[in-house]
């Protein structure tokens, strides 16, 4: 007997489609940056809210993520990779330094919560604070104990103002990239292409066969990276290929924000607030600190330390060419580090320290 195919409700997408393409505009008009991600993630949320009907249609979003690693991996010419090879240290450094401010993050969001809910546990506020992964961090502390809808809720708000935040400050203070860290140009070849998204499609399915988190991204950005590190320049990517991915990324991040969200503790989601741009504030002055130690523009590092999503903050650099490869390399390996390490940090040193919440998993 043949599966049943996922309902998609197809008025519903198409009027956020609609909705989404007509944000857009209004950024592009208002000369707003990454204005095709932005204007479909801030209509939508704020649609979504209003308790609209809106939908983001999984594949899009998978085609979108598949879009903009293949788009990303096209900076990593030989040169750029023999320079993140030398800042090895600093990515290790960056790591490290993102591990401790989530966990500081957690044990700060516990200590102004736990008065007004006795219930609370660290597990809630512990993969709360930890910095990307949000679908990963939302399951690890269902399995711990902890409420699934405030660390989901946390993940998402977090995105939000980051992804809302940065690039305007960015676009504000009119920082630019350096001229090596920007794609050499290449003419569009539709085989070079087709010849992209079938590795792609491959790297993409060896990854989801070993459970890989984000595997339409990481798998799509791994086969841009070896063609382009070997010298290789087979295509470009269509700008209206790449502004169509932003739009369906933007799109299914606004549709996290539901009526249900508002409903959420508001005490909690001000503590995450407030959280979320004390941590921008440090990854800042982090980054000017690094910055004078390897040499690269604060700008640059802003962007690969930020508290934000990994997709977000590489089209942010991207779009405004402040260094694709060295953002991609430090988010990326930040998101394999967390992934690897948060939860073994929580079994090891905080149930056991922390009474009552002691939980298997």
């Amino acid at each position: 007997m043949p599966l049943a195919r996922p309902f998609i409700p197809m008025p519903q997408w198409l009027g956020t489609l609609l909705l989404a393409f007509l944000g857009a505009q209004a950024c592009l008009w208002a000369n707003t940056p990454i204005p095709w991600m932005l204007g479909p993630l801030i209509v939508t949320a704020t649609a979504s809210m209003a308790g609209a009907p809106t939908y983001s249609w999984p594949l899009m979003r998978k085609f979108g993520q598949a879009t903009i690693g293949m788009s990303l991996g096209l900076y990593f010419s030989p040169d750029m990779v023999a320079l993140i090879g030398r800042l090895w240290w600093a990515i290790g450094l960056a790591i490290v330094w993102s591990l401790a401010m989530g966990y500081l993050c957690g044990v700060w969001l516990f200590r102004l919560n736990k008065e007004r809910n006795p219930d609370l546990q660290r597990s809630t506020t512990y993969f709360s604070g930890a910095i990307g992964g949000a679908s990963e961090m939302t399951q690890l502390a269902e399995r711990m104990g902890g409420r699934s809808d405030w660390v989901a809720s946390a993940h998402s708000l977090r995105v939000l103002l980051v992804t809302i935040t940065i690039p305007f400050a960015m676009q504000w203070g009119q920082f630019n990239g350096h001229a090596m860290w920007q794609s050499s140009p290449v003419a569009f070849d539709p085989l070079g292409l087709a010849a992209l998204i079938v590795l792609s499609g491959l790297s993409v399915a060896l990854l989801r066969r070993f459970h890989s988190a984000n595997p339409w991204f990481l798998g799509s950005l791994a086969v841009g990276i070896a063609v382009t590190a070997l010298g290789q320049s087979w295509t470009s990517i269509p700008s209206a290929m790449s502004q169509a991915a932003q739009m369906f990324i933007g799109i299914s991040l606004g549709v996290q924000f539901t009526p249900r969200f508002l409903r959420t503790a508001p005490h909690w989601l001000a503590s995450v607030g407030l959280s979320t741009l004390s941590m921008m504030g440090l990854s800042v002055l982090f980054s000017w600190l690094l910055a004078q130690a390897v040499d690269l523009p604060t700008a640059t590092l802003v962007l690969g330390t930020a508290p934000g999503g990994m997709a977000e903050m590489t089209i942010t650099a991207k779009v405004l060419q402040l260094g694709v490869p060295i953002v991609t390399a430090f988010q990326v390996s930040r998101l394999v580090a967390i992934l690897i390490l948060v939860g073994p940090i929580y079994r090891w040193w905080v149930a056991p320290n922390n009474g009552r919440d002691k939980t298997t998993g």
